[in-house]
């Protein structure tokens, strides 16, 4: 874990529904990079699951509003992986058996297929000097990938320059423990919590553990599968910046 100093440029403000924003923090997975499609598409395909790389995208929201919709915790990834193989096409009798080898091939390392539409928001938001960091539930493996994959790193880089980015296995602690965030806050002491956004794909996680620790809680949501939720929605990290 690196902080970057804070700078001291003015920072311009985001409007987020009817609140004001100082400055942002992201998860990483399902904002930054989902599990590569290009590992998953030769391994899945085995039971019956298309090759079309997008539905994998879209297998992997469907998995998180199924995630959220149980609460399930962290490590309970049973009925992500389910709504998933269903997702890309595997058919019924080949489900149980997808799913449980999806849940086995699926590992921190494969979570590295950027998301090019939001590190295209990132780059914007740090070309209007909105401070931005990451807050991440990973295994020690979150840095060095959003950096390989020219996403964004602590400093100058191939990705969008971050003030901090924070592994819940570096630190000790994972969402939606309030605590964690208090490692990311570190690198934004001159604002107000109450005027930093939190952006996560987990409703359970990252919603909840954004109101936990008095954030703005975020949630992409590119295929409306929480429709009707109480909190703000986006359909691409880009809406942050109307």
């Amino acid at each position: 874990m690196a902080i970057c100093p804070p700078t001291l440029d003015r920072v311009t403000a985001l409007i987020i529904g009817n609140q004001e924003i100082d400055a942002v923090l992201f998860d990483a997975g399902g904002i930054f990079v989902i599990p590569d499609p290009t590992v998953l598409a030769p391994l899945l395909s085995y039971y019956g699951a298309t090759t079309d790389l997008a539905m994998y995208h879209r297998a992997h929201y469907r998995g998180m509003a199924a995630k959220s919709a149980d609460g399930s915790g962290e490590s309970n990834w049973d009925s992500y992986n389910v709504a998933y193989v269903e997702t890309i096409g595997v058919p019924e009798h080949d489900v149980i058996e997808a799913a449980t080898v999806l849940g086995r091939s699926r590992n921190a390392y494969t979570w590295r297929w950027p998301l090019h539409d939001s590190v295209e928001a990132l780059r914007k938001l740090h070309q209007r000097n909105v401070p931005i960091g990451v807050v991440s539930n990973a295994s020690g493996q979150i840095e060095d990938i959003l950096s390989r994959s020219a996403v964004c790193q602590v400093g100058e880089g191939a990705g969008v320059p971050v003030r901090i980015v924070i592994d819940s296995h570096v630190v000790g602690v994972s969402k939606p423990d309030a605590r964690i965030f208090d490692f990311g806050l570190a690198a934004f002491t001159e604002f107000d919590r109450s005027r930093i956004a939190y952006v996560g794909d987990s409703v359970t996680m990252d919603i909840g553990g954004a109101r936990n620790a008095g954030l703005v809680p975020v949630l992409l949501d590119p295929y409306d599968d929480h429709a009707g939720a109480d909190f703000y929605r986006v359909k691409s990290l880009l809406e942050l910046l109307s």
